[in-house]
């Protein structure tokens, strides 16, 4: 692994479908416009519940990246 300096953006990612999609749909909108996305951290999770059954989910994340062009 080589050194790097990253950056930490907090974004949160949601989907009808599930917590991984959720994730998904975070890292893909941000990786729209940022190119050196490295990791991310799952900080939060929650969802929102209708008629006793689960309908949304809601992640937050942590997002690395490199603020090099390693």
């Amino acid at each position: 692994m080589s050194d790097h300096v990253y950056s930490v953006v907090e974004v949160v990612g949601s989907s009808g479908k599930s917590v991984e999609a959720a994730i998904e749909n975070a890292v893909s909108t941000l990786a729209q416009g940022e190119k050196h996305l490295r990791w991310f951290e799952v900080t939060s999770t929650r969802g929102h519940i209708e008629h006793g059954k689960v309908s949304h989910y809601q992640v937050t994340l942590k997002i690395g990246l490199t603020l090099d062009d390693k």
